[in-house]
């Protein structure tokens, strides 16, 4: 978290107020999140009057496209999130001026950087296991970025057809729920939507690529674009520290058909009951009767 529909929540939001705005200052409490330049004071030196352009999501990353032939990227990792309002330092804690998500939920209150706009707004980033990434980058060199270059085809772009996910699956061997959730392959995708997608499309997480035929990558495809799409049209899911640009939840954590739904029935009626399994670690989530191996 979050994963491929918070971010892009996060950036049809910004992109709604941030173009044209400059940034006037920059405080952090956490430098060892800038991971370029070396230092926080240059890293406010190189963005200190600077504009902001546009905004683009590239896999997890949301890229602050800024006068001057900059690039400012954001990783939120698992738990940060990116917050738009107004707060004010209050014995050593940034509090929100305003009443509502931003200053009443505790998850936006672990406020690590904080970037002041020339509207007299600020841009902070709240992460409690303080593990997001910040840089920035010279936008003609954006692409030999490692962040940027090894990242694998965007799921909900117009690229993303059968044809291509042919092209991406060919020769690969591993377990689908692996493939999924490779960055360098497809990206965006996570630990939640890939049980989504693989329920939806009634693939078993433990499925070998190798055996995929034309029906399977048709079943993959549409159940990748329909869960993602709706997720996004959900603003997202906070079943987990996730919030939006606002500080509000998302509604996605209320659509659940496998993630998090052991022991539960089946909302496919085949009489399976959802069961959870360990992969690497991590818990995959599936319907034993429609999602066979």
């Amino acid at each position: 978290m979050p994963e491929l529909p918070e971010v892009q929540t996060i950036i049809n939001d910004l992109r709604k107020v941030l173009p044209g705005l400059k940034i006037f200052g920059v405080w952090t409490d956490f430098p060892k999140m800038i991971k370029h330049p070396a230092s926080s004071f240059l890293f406010e030196k190189k963005l200190i009057r600077s504009k902001f352009l546009k905004v683009e999501r590239r896999g997890k990353n949301i890229l602050f496209y800024l006068s001057g032939g900059k690039t400012l990227l954001i990783h939120q990792k698992m738990t940060g999130h990116l917050m738009y309002g107004k707060w004010r330092m209050e014995k050593n804690k940034w509090l929100s001026v305003d009443k509502g998500p931003l200053l009443e939920d505790p998850q936006n209150r672990f406020i690590h950087l904080v970037f002041e706009l020339s509207n007299k707004k600020q841009l902070a980033l709240s992460d409690v296991r303080k593990f997001s990434k910040v840089l920035i980058w010279k936008t003609s060199d954006l692409e030999n970025l490692k962040d940027i270059k090894n990242i694998g085809v965007d799921p909900v772009s117009a690229d993303f057809t059968i044809k291509t996910l042919e092209k991406i699956f060919k020769n690969k061997k591993g377990k689908i729920r692996d493939v999924l959730m490779n960055q360098e392959i497809i990206s965006g995708i996570g630990n939640i939507y890939a049980s989504e997608i693989l329920w939806e499309a009634g693939l078993h997480p433990f499925c070998e690529v190798s055996r995929f035929n034309k029906k399977d990558f048709v079943k993959l495809r549409a159940s990748i674009k329909k869960i993602l799409n709706q997720a996004i049209k959900s603003r997202g899911d906070s079943i987990i520290d996730y919030r939006d640009l606002y500080g509000r939840k998302g509604g996605y954590q209320h659509k659940h058909k496998a993630y998090q739904m052991e022991g539960k029935k089946c909302a496919k009626k085949d009489g399976g009951i959802i069961k959870r399994i360990k992969v690497k670690g991590r818990s995959a989530f599936y319907c034993p009767v429609h999602q066979k191996l």
